[in-house]
């Protein structure tokens, strides 16, 4: 198995967290950690795995003025 490192979805990157899961209850809980976190999740199922891939998502930008 050879997963891709990053997916688009509805136009935005999402990177995999680097876990191949076995079972679809342990990627959710890892998902469901990950939103926890403010992360947007995408779950895939591959050659029989589950992958997860997150997206951060930004609450705040602070321009930096000098």
């Amino acid at each position: 198995m050879s997963p891709n490192l990053a997916m688009i979805s509805d136009g935005k990157k999402f990177l995999w967290d680097g876990q191949p899961y076995d079972s679809k209850e342990a990627a959710s809980s890892a998902a469901q950690s990950y939103q926890n976190d403010n992360f947007q999740v995408q779950t895939v199922e591959e050659d029989g795995k589950f992958l997860v891939y997150t997206r951060r998502i930004i609450k705040e930008w602070v321009a930096a003025t000098q």
